[in-house]
């Protein structure tokens, strides 16, 4: 696409934000069919990226840095980093000819956009941003594609517990992992333990803990892609509010999911038979350095119970 015009779309987030903006990203394709797409993020997301559609390129950038040259003077710049300044005095540095954002009262050129609200389902933040700048979007259509990657015999159809997040106050306790993880093998499921490369110690100390095969332990063992096709052909993913759990929804695998700081009508998966949201209804510091107190009062029989219901939910019918 040499000479097109050049979109760039703003989010260097994680990987539960990086899914949350595939609506927007595929809404502003169709908006801007002969535009070269950017979508500056980690560039781990770049594999990724290809099951998105609509996505040609991802340039790396971290959170708040000014934006690499190749993605300087660009035609369009869209902030779905955040709510601004900040984000918005990045992007307009770059020197973009337009600048689509949210509205902020510091920013002058980001006057008539969309108003920020607190309380809003991060799928339907963005569409509804781009859809009050003329870029109609649709916060429903946030499914992958299929990759093409065959996934391994032994990792088919497998139940996935990922013990992880990214913030000590999301993070059940890993004695109540192991309870989980015991019972699941009791009950016939097929179990892996995922996780990323910082989270390959708590991955492993699950799996020494349960007598679970080293095999049967795959963190810091796959790519994005490879955790993606096996999140795609999974029985089940048992998981707190962290990336993997958004993997599960791209792909409307059953999934449990248990949050603690965050309220799940924010950052949970959207409305489905085949996902069950464990939350007490208290909300907390989600960057606090200590599992969160709502968190904590989820109970391991809450957990297996909602796994049980979501069995019967999924079993064939006789």
């Amino acid at each position: 696409m040499t000479g097109a015009p050049l979109a760039v779309m703003l989010r260097p987030l994680g990987l539960g934000d990086f899914l949350s903006g595939v609506p927007a990203y595929r809404a502003v394709a169709r908006a801007f069919p002969r535009h070269r797409k950017v979508l500056v993020a980690p560039e781990r997301f770049a594999q990724l990226a290809l099951l998105v559609g609509g996505v040609d390129e991802v340039v790396g950038a971290l959170p708040l840095w000014p934006l690499p040259e190749a993605v300087q003077g660009a035609d369009l710049a869209i902030n779905l980093h955040g709510r601004g300044p900040q984000s918005h005095e990045i992007l307009l540095a770059s020197q973009p000819k337009k600048i689509v954002a949210f509205a902020h009262p510091d920013i002058p050129e980001s006057k008539g956009g969309a108003e920020w609200r607190k309380d809003e389902h991060e799928l339907q933040r963005w569409c509804r941003m781009l859809t009050h700048a003329g870029i109609p979007a649709d916060p429903m259509d946030f499914r992958l594609h299929k990759t093409e990657m065959a996934v391994p015999r032994r990792f088919r159809g497998v139940t996935i517990v990922h013990p992880g997040a990214a913030s000590a106050s999301r993070r059940w306790p890993l004695e109540r992992w192991t309870s989980v993880v015991n019972a699941l093998r009791d009950r016939d499921h097929d179990l892996i333990v995922t996780g990323n490369r910082e989270e390959v110690p708590l991955a492993e100390e699950l799996s020494a803990r349960t007598g679970l095969l080293h095999r049967r332990c795959i963190a810091g063992k796959t790519s994005l892609l490879g955790l993606a096709a096996i999140v795609s052909e999974a029985r089940m993913i048992v998981c707190g509010d962290t990336g993997i759990a958004h993997l599960a929804s791209a792909y409307g695998r059953p999934s449990v999911v248990l949050f603690g700081p965050t309220s799940p009508a924010e950052w949970g998966p959207p409305p489905a038979p085949v996902h069950r949201v464990l939350w007490s209804g208290k909300l907390g510091d989600p960057h606090a350095d200590k599992p969160d107190a709502g968190l904590l009062e989820i109970a391991v029989e809450q957990v297996l119970s909602a796994v049980e219901d979501l069995d019967r939910y999924t079993a064939p019918a006789a």
